[in-house]
């Protein structure tokens, strides 16, 4: 978990260091633990305006992998740099006509613990044909709790800044330079 100060430093690196002609604008910067995931926007293909909704997607996907390609290198090299400099892997990511694509980015594994009520929960999630696997199943369920509390989690995120705040206050903070006599 970072503070707001430090996700905007992060934001701001990036926005410095992106290539100028790489996105329309930098929607999203998301960070945890391993990873950063930067998010821009690209520029929709321009379709006809009687093209169906099957060629406008068509042109929408098209636009995505044709960045995804042509932008590679770059992307590698901001890339390596942030990993060396934030000590977590960068992901990328784009919006292009109301469509979002994340790639390259990393599934890290969580250890968990569960007891039987909630592993028959993964359970009939796979024999529901849900999920293939209970990894699978936990994913989803996170998915879904995360779409229905996101003012809850974005409160909890606030509380939490907050507290480190509050800790970096406390008696194991490092002391500041007692200042110094001018003769």
């Amino acid at each position: 978990m970072i503070t707001t100060e430090q996700q905007e430093k992060l934001r701001g690196w990036f926005t410095g260091r992106l290539p100028d002609d790489l996105f329309e604008s930098l929607a999203e910067v998301v960070v945890d633990r391993e990873e950063i995931t930067v998010i821009g926007r690209i520029p929709e293909p321009r379709v006809a305006e009687e093209a169906s909704a099957a060629e406008r997607e068509a042109a929408v996907q098209a636009r995505i992998q044709e960045f995804r390609e042509r932008t590679r290198e770059a992307r590698i090299a901001v890339a390596r740099e942030a990993e060396h400099r934030f000590g977590r892997k960068v992901s990328w990511g784009v919006e292009c006509g109301g469509e979002r694509a994340l790639y390259t980015h990393i599934a890290a594994p969580v250890m968990t613990r569960l007891r039987q009520p909630e592993r028959q929960v993964l359970d009939t999630l796979i024999a529901g044909g849900v999920a293939r696997s209970r990894s699978d199943a936990l994913a989803w369920c996170v998915r879904l709790v995360q779409r229905h509390t996101d003012d809850w989690l974005a409160e909890l995120r606030e509380s939490l800044e907050h507290v480190q705040r509050v800790r970096a206050q406390g008696p194991d903070a490092e002391p500041e330079d007692p200042p110094t006599e001018e003769s």
